[in-house]
């Protein structure tokens, strides 16, 4: 290739894939320098110039003058010796080649950074294109590609991995997946491994956000801010609860969610492969929000250490197991919830009778609550239709 043919090639490329023409040159004189300084097994560093108009290549060794730095041992001043070879056209559309390549992967990189790093915690959905052992590939359009990581964390500590244990993809699958990182392909911070060969979009399934987006898909009372999210806590392919309270006083902000029998929380558990999810209503008063928080399970008290952060909640007998859940699922769930260390005791615990009635307290006082009080003393917490002191369930009274 003739040096003028090099430079025309040059300038249509970086033209062609919107790279600076300077940059493009600058990069290719940098790859010389260092193909020269092996071929020509030089003694000294290389410095390599391109002339910008006619494309004619110079090759230079940057011989030392002087004596070196007494503290760092390094030259200030070199002559440049010129050892151009006679072939340095032909060495020269070699390394442009590697040069370009590289060069336009990277722009693909800073294209799809520039493009989606203000998207981090969008949820997107994508078309399964392989798998790996390590991580699965999904296509989010054409020309973008994001990685969800499932490494195992034994063999590769450090590494995600953003897949429920229940999950496994096939070849044209789609799925709703959550951003959760774009990659800077000029970034100084510790590269991941392989990173160069990975897609620059990392996506998960296990995050909670990705619950909370995909109640903003199915409620519109979410996505217009009537309803707001308010927390999230999950187990990624088995259960997760979500606090939800509403700005308007009149609108449940439980049944929004829930929809006609159930319709538009079941479109969100169907997307997260039948992972079960709890949609309890938030509370200002920490109380009230722990025993919701603990649902299905009925609380009969709550007492709240602020200073401790420490909630002890009593429950029925009979309630315990379910207050608890499988494994402590359930009190587990409803701790990250809410922020709360939770202690639950049986009614029939010695100690019961000296937790305050925090709960029952709070809805005494407000006129809204159904008056009804079960036979074990348990008042109920729903709100009592308007004009009635008593809830639909309890409207007679005399239950």
């Amino acid at each position: 290739m003739a040096s003028s043919e090099l430079i025309e090639a040059l300038q249509a490329l970086a033209h062609e894939r919107k790279i600076d023409e300077f940059y493009l040159i600058e990069r290719l004189e940098q790859s010389l320098a260092k193909s020269y300084e092996r071929i020509l097994d030089l003694e000294w560093d290389a410095r390599v110039t391109i002339d910008r108009q006619t494309g004619k290549i110079y090759v230079y060794e940057l011989v030392p003058v002087g004596e070196p730095d007494e503290e760092t041992g390094e030259y200030s001043e070199f002559e440049e010796r010129d050892v151009t070879p006679a072939d340095v056209s032909r060495i020269a559309a070699q390394n442009a080649k590697g040069v370009i390549s590289s060069l336009v992967r990277e722009a693909g990189r800073q294209s799809i950074y520039d493009e989606f790093r203000n998207r981090v915690g969008d949820l997107v959905t994508g078309t399964v294109l392989q798998g790996t052992p390590d991580f699965t590939i999904i296509k989010i359009r054409d020309g973008v590609e994001a990685e969800l990581p499932h490494y195992d964390a034994k063999r590769n500590p450090g590494e995600r991995n953003e897949r429920p244990a229940n999950e496994h993809y096939r070849h044209n699958q789609r799925l709703k997946v959550l951003i959760i990182e774009v990659r800077d392909p000029n970034a100084d911070s510790p590269r991941a491994r392989g990173e160069q060969a990975r897609p620059a979009i990392v996506v998960s399934r296990t995050h909670p956000d990705l619950i909370r987006r995909l109640f903003e898909i199915e409620v519109p009372e979410i996505y217009d801010g009537v309803v707001e999210v308010k927390s999230v806590a999950r187990e990624p392919g088995a259960r997760s609860k979500v606090a939800v309270a509403s700005r308007e006083p009149n609108l449940d902000p439980v049944g929004a969610c829930v929809g006609p029998k159930g319709s538009r929380v079941r479109m969100v558990v169907e997307e997260l492969r039948n992972e079960r999810v709890d949609v309890i209503q938030w509370d200002a008063d920490p109380a009230v929000y722990v025993a919701n928080a603990l649902s299905p399970a009925k609380v009969t008290r709550v007492t709240i250490d602020e200073d401790n952060n420490y909630a002890t909640v009593i429950v029925p007998d009979d309630q315990l197991s379910l207050a608890i859940g499988k494994e402590g699922q359930n009190a587990r769930l409803a701790a990250r919830l809410t922020g709360w260390h939770i202690d639950i005791k049986p009614a029939s615990f010695e100690g019961a009778s000296l937790v305050d009635d925090a709960l029952i307290d709070e809805v005494e006082e407000d006129d809204d609550f159904c008056i009804f009080v079960g036979e074990d003393g348990t008042r109920c917490r729903n709100h009592a239709r308007p004009g009635s002191q008593y809830c639909g369930v309890h409207a007679d009274g005399d239950e």
